[in-house]
């Protein structure tokens, strides 16, 4: 029993570390990213809280996984019961957190305003810099993603339609310059596109949210034979990002508009297009049980027949 409680109160340390941790610097690199200096009212500074915090919760979700079934190898907790502590508790994590985001998201803004910045056609340069860049908001200076003129010395002025540091998959690299390497660069949009998906599903409907996030903390739970197959901790936790960052990949792709199609296509309205994902996470995941059990019982006869 003191093995349990010890795994949930590592999971939870984990889980929370990697959520708070994430959402700092996805925080941070919306700010920059966004252009945060050219609003300072309260209201975009909740927003952007609220926009890491989704993405830390996927994350988090990823990882705490990862972790807590790491330390339950290690440790040698038994790993069914394992697997369903660390299963429930990262689905009720994952939910607590989107609800409470979800809901935070609908505070009235206008208790949080402050005065206006200016009306529309306010220049925006730096006092430091005289002659540099400016910066001519066309719209209202309150939606930092309005259209604006940039004025650069010894450059045509360029009209931007729509900024585009406010768009999520640019802000969630913009700490992840052209000089990193690429997989670190697909893994933050990876996570933003799986983030930008549970909010979808948790907006439109509840049951979706539950059902497809249950099937996805099912099959990553499922992946635990993978932290088994090295004697070496440290290899087999590798083995296990390749794994998750596998699933991360399989699951966006599921999810893309393309693929969305050819389930509609292929189920032909027997059975919705948002339960085709869960079903093929559900059925996958009881394929991996089932091998497992089965290797376990392989195991078990030739320990006998010794």
């Amino acid at each position: 029993m003191r093995k349990f409680a010890k795994l949930a109160l590592i999971f939870s340390l984990s889980f929370i570390a990697v959520f708070f941790i994430s959402a700092g610097l996805r925080f941070l690199a919306i700010r920059i990213d966004g252009a945060g200096a050219m609003s300072r009212r309260s209201a975009e500074i909740l927003t952007d809280i609220i926009a890491a915090g989704r993405w830390a919760m996927s994350l988090a979700m990823y990882a705490g996984i990862l972790l807590g079934l790491g330390h339950a190898v290690r440790s040698k907790v038994f790993l069914p019961a394992a697997i369903l502590c660390i299963g429930l508790l990262g689905f009720g994590f994952v939910f607590g957190i989107g609800f409470a985001l979800e809901n935070w998201e609908h505070v009235p803004p206008e208790q949080a305003l402050s005065r206006p910045l200016g009306e529309p056609g306010l220049i925006l340069a730096n006092p430091r810099r005289p002659g540099g860049t400016a910066v001519v908001l066309l719209q209202d200076p309150a939606d930092p993603a309005g259209a604006r003129v940039v004025a650069s010395p010894g450059r045509q002025m360029q009209y931007q339609a729509e900024f585009a540091g406010r768009d999520p998959v640019s802000a969630s690299i913009a700490l992840l310059g052209d000089e990193n390497p690429w997989f670190l660069r697909s893994l933050a949009i990876d996570i933003q596109l799986n983030a930008n998906h549970l909010r979808g599903l948790f907006t439109e409907e509840l049951e979706s949210f539950l059902v497809y996030t249950g099937a996805l903390v099912f099959l990553l739970c499922s992946l635990s034979f993978i932290l088994k197959i090295s004697a070496w901790p440290l290899i087999g936790l590798f083995l296990g990002c390749l794994a998750f960052r596998g699933i991360l990949s399989l699951e966006v792709f599921f999810n893309s508009p393309e693929m969305q199609t050819v389930f509609e296509n292929f189920f032909n309205n027997r059975l919705p297009a948002a339960m085709a994902v869960p079903m093929i996470f559900g059925s996958f995941g009881l394929l991996v049980y089932l091998y497992s059990f089965l290797v376990f019982l392989a195991k078990r006869q030739s320990k006998d027949e010794v």
